[in-house]
């Protein structure tokens, strides 16, 4: 009898404790910190000329940290630029003869039209306007036979036309601009590294707003809805830290709960993904694990 009312004893002070700000005492979610990470990748063969970040730095959208050697593109370019210099001297001689050709054919024009006016007043011949029709026939023919010849000059350079623009942008892509804010969280390579096309460069994340993903369970989804305000607790010297949260995406299908943060009974469980957007103090890292509580008073006494 003694150890019964011993145990009871017990058990109601646990009761107690577990019970305080809610039901069962404990958060409503739990799970870890996450950003959307991005792996900014060489778009271009070559060294490494420049390179100037370090993990941890802090850069900005559009700005510029580095280059590959452009010096085998630039003469690449050049060359094309010789040669569409060359072909434009041939395409110029066969120009002039077809501007030569219309030179003569306006000309012809003129003189239809003044005998076909002579032909009306009965002071010209038919012979006269048919060898005018002949003329502006041959004339015709022959700037045809000439643009002919000239299509596939036109063709070449168009052509290199093409290759100019291509080498142009591989040339841009041999500049390494950082696409978005955020904060550098690995670098991969060194200046006067040789790179190829794909070979990762650094890892970047965007650290001011920090995702929390935790998993409810299908009785919870009812209290939940996007752009709902929550609070999120982390561990803390002086205990727990509670920040200010919105419910930024909700899953639309159930999955089981994941391994790393669930007892071996409840990862039978079906669950919905959340995530929460908080901002970052600073504090907040990357994996961090934290706690999700859908009333603030609760936070409270916990």
């Amino acid at each position: 009898m003694k150890n019964y009312n011993y145990i009871l004893g017990i058990s109601l002070i646990v009761s107690t404790l577990f019970s305080c700000g809610n039901d069962t005492g404990k958060a409503d979610g739990y799970g870890n910190f996450e950003a959307t990470e991005i792996t900014i990748s060489a778009e271009n063969n070559g060294k490494l000329m420049a390179f100037a970040i370090n993990e941890g730095d802090q850069l900005a959208s559009k700005q510029f940290i580095g280059y590959i050697d452009t010096i085998p593109l630039a003469l690449q370019r050049e060359q094309l630029v010789v040669s569409k210099a060359v072909i434009s001297s041939k395409s110029k001689g066969v120009l002039s003869q077809i501007n030569v050709l219309n030179a003569k054919l306006k000309t012809a024009n003129t003189n239809k039209e003044r005998s076909l006016h002579l032909l009306e007043e009965n002071a010209g011949t038919q012979k006269q306007l048919d060898d005018i029709l002949g003329e502006i026939s041959v004339i015709k023919n022959q700037i045809r036979s000439v643009e002919i010849q000239n299509a596939p000059v036109v063709n070449e350079l168009k052509a290199i036309d093409v290759q100019l623009q291509q080498m142009d942008d591989q040339i841009q892509k041999s500049k390494i601009v950082n696409p978005i804010e955020g904060t550098v969280l690995t670098k991969y390579a060194e200046p006067n590294e040789i790179v190829v096309f794909g070979k990762p460069l650094y890892k970047i994340a965007d650290l001011n707003t920090m995702q929390l993903r935790v998993y409810v369970s299908q009785t919870q989804l009812a209290a939940i809805r996007i752009g709902q305000e929550v609070w999120v607790k982390i561990d803390d010297a002086n205990g727990m830290k509670s920040y200010s949260g919105t419910i930024g995406w909700i899953a639309s299908e159930a999955e089981f709960t994941p391994k790393i943060i669930q007892t071996k009974e409840e990862r039978v469980a079906l669950v919905y993904a959340l995530k929460i957007n908080v901002k970052n103090d600073g504090n907040l890292k990357i994996g961090m694990p934290a706690e999700l509580w859908l009333n603030k008073t609760e936070t409270k006494n916990y």
